[in-house]
């Protein structure tokens, strides 16, 4: 007989996604107790009356409230109802294949990890949402981490949400709620802290809904940015290399901007050159002529709001 699994959403205003979602969960093929568990922020569209909803017709559904609407602290609440040993931690706007659970099951047991995970498997509804999807599986548009364009399986310093072993994360004292963003990043690294294995496998794909536009777009990457620095000053020598690229292209391009319109148009060649990256690099990946037209923005928009953020963020902002 399979383990009993607690799925685990922190769900806020994700009307548009959340009952598709749901149904993914439910349609899993598993032998094994499942309850699914939404710890409900204060949506300012109709994802509670959804949520309510699919909780009547259902009785594995579970409802709990998370007045601040933070993810972390959400992800507390729901662990906390929680009465099974595996944790499947999954968004209100990812969708999992019906096998994931157990192939995630498996996988740790087989592992012997503590926290289990796979590719954040990047797919769009729009023109717009299908170019951001190709930049983040790209790794001109998010670097080579695993969890976003795959690779062999093997430890990981991360995973995409996770299927975890519920006493892992309440030996570790669970999400630092004081992190919006990059909360489980942090998780994972105080897991392997103590001792625990993170394992990547390419099996374990969720589709991920990205922004819709450039302004939300805009506004996640400069988050993603902020929280990493975060992270890094809160647990010292967790700095990787590939994080500085933003924020240095962000300064080098500033700067080259800046030089370029005040002494002299020799300058501007960095700033140049970066922008005919971007193109080329557009061309090559895009898959259709929308794609190749929306890409240099998005592209663009990813990696200078992440390093405005990076570079931006206060050092008060965990405390």
């Amino acid at each position: 007989m399979q383990p009993g699994v607690s799925v685990v959403l922190p769900i806020l205003n994700e009307e548009r996604f959340l009952a598709d979602a749901i149904t993914a969960i439910l349609a899993q093929e598993y032998s094994g107790e499942l309850e699914v568990i939404l710890a409900l922020g204060p949506s300012k569209d109709r994802t509670n009356e959804i949520a309510q909803a699919l909780a009547e017709k259902d009785s594995r559904i579970v409802l709990v409230p998370n007045p601040t609407g933070r993810t972390a602290a959400g992800l507390n609440a729901a662990i906390a109802a929680s009465h099974f040993e595996v944790i499947c931690r999954i968004d209100g706007h990812a969708e999992i294949s019906r096998t994931y659970i157990a192939d995630a099951v498996e996988i740790m047991a087989s592992s012997k990890a503590v926290n289990v995970g796979g590719v954040m498997a990047a797919v769009g509804q729009t023109g717009f949402e299908n170019a951001v999807a190709r930049a983040m599986r790209s790794p001109i548009g998010v670097g080579g981490a695993r969890f976003h364009i795959g690779g062999t399986a093997g430890p990981a310093d991360t995973v995409y949400l996770g299927v975890f072993k519920k006493s892992a994360i309440v030996d570790a004292g669970g999400y630092d709620s004081r992190f919006i963003r990059a909360q489980d990043w942090e998780l994972n690294f105080r897991l392997r802290e103590a001792g625990g294995t993170i394992w990547f496998d390419p099996r374990l794909a969720v589709i991920y809904r990205p922004r819709p536009n450039l302004k939300a777009l805009a506004k996640q990457y400069f988050e993603y940015g902020r929280w990493r620095r975060a992270v890094t000053r809160h647990h010292k020598g967790t700095m990787n290399y590939r994080y500085l690229a933003p924020p240095v292209a962000t300064i080098v391009i500033a700067t080259s901007l800046i030089a370029g319109a005040l002494l002299h148009p020799l300058f501007l060649i960095p700033a140049l050159t970066y922008a005919s990256a971007i193109l080329l690099s557009s061309l090559i990946i895009g898959k259709s002529w929308v794609e190749r037209l929306c890409l240099p923005a998005v592209l663009a928009t990813m990696h200078i709001s992440w390093g405005i953020g990076f570079l931006s963020s206060p050092t008060h902002l965990v405390e």
